[in-house]
């Protein structure tokens, strides 16, 4: 067929091999029959052969016609698929993909696990690398390098699609029987006057907290920075430091029962979870399945505590 034929003829084609009649034909597809007719005169003149031939009162399908209908009809079922809407077919018990979601620690530690099984659940042929967050630079998604970047908004530009998860905020975490513990009511300057252990990726000393101290006129220690909430845990068990730590995180430690939290002296805003994408990825079905995964993992977060 040449390169300019019109591909509509495809559909035609298919038509007439099936009806084996122009009328039919024409019926099946809602042209007139004279529509029809053209269109089998051009695919005629483009295959070369008859394609339908009069025999008596009907018409019958040339030898050439014949060996290519199994190929036309499935050219134009896969046309047809090729054009359904993204995801009309999508199962993810199906998908054979492997995921890249970059996250902090803190994070991943807490929320992967549930990950990992709702996947193992859902969709057993989808792999899940978990990468880490030295930054929040989103070049990462714009190069196709990572699926999901997870963590709190930075200057993502227009191109990045964003969808909160959950809110969050941050709480002092010591070991048990800290000297903090001994007396009723942690003031303000109590805390401050503490060590502190610092989590910051890229080694600051200092966050939010210290601008929340700072408006009242303290300073606290920053003693020790690390990388990683989970560092600075280990050191908060094991010295008097005071280490900083999301809610979130701390929640599924809790049960270990050799740390304790408590609710900083002084108000803090809270930080917003998110999740972001590259737009190109906005209709992919397997990423949408993805994110719905995440957002579930996420929504207890966001539900409101039941009473006792």
């Amino acid at each position: 067929m040449p390169t300019d034929t019109d591909l509509n003829l495809l559909f035609a084609l298919n038509a007439l091999l099936s009806e084996v009649s122009v009328a039919k034909a024409a019926e099946r597809l809602g042209l007139s029959e004279s529509a029809m007719s053209r269109a089998l005169a051009r695919l005629r003149e483009s295959t070369g052969d008859e394609l339908l031939v009069r025999a008596g009162r009907a018409m019958v399908l040339t030898p050439h016609a014949l060996a290519m209908c199994d190929r036309v009809r499935e050219l134009v079922q896969e046309s047809r698929a090729v054009l359904h809407p993204a995801g009309a077919d999508f199962n993810p018990r199906t998908l054979q993909h492997l995921f890249t979601i970059r996250a902090n620690d803190g994070f991943i530690e807490g929320f992967a696990h549930q990950l990992v099984a709702r996947a193992a659940h859902e969709a057993p042929g989808v792999r899940l690398r978990f990468a880490p967050k030295p930054n929040k630079d989103v070049r990462p998604l714009r190069e196709g390098l990572i699926d999901l970047d997870i963590g709190v908004l930075g200057e993502s530009g227009p191109e990045v699609r964003v969808q909160a998860l959950f809110r969050d905020h941050f709480v002092a975490v010591v070991r048990e029987g800290h000297p903090l513990l001994a007396a009723p009511g942690i003031t303000v300057e109590r805390y401050a006057a503490c060590d502190h252990v610092v989590t910051s990726r890229q080694g600051r000393t200092e966050g939010p907290v210290d601008v929340a101290l700072a408006a009242i006129g303290l300073v606290r220690n920053a003693a020790v920075v690390v990388p990683s909430f989970s560092t600075a845990l280990s050191i908060a068990a094991a010295t008097d430091m005071v280490a900083l730590i999301p809610s979130s995180y701390f929640e599924h430690l809790r049960a270990r029962g050799t740390l304790h939290s408590f609710s900083l002296p002084m108000p803090t805003e809270q930080i917003t979870v998110s999740q972001m994408w590259h737009p190109r990825l906005d209709r992919d079905p397997a990423h949408r399945w993805l994110r719905g995964v995440v957002l579930e993992v996420c929504r207890p977060l966001n539900e409101p505590a039941k009473a006792p």
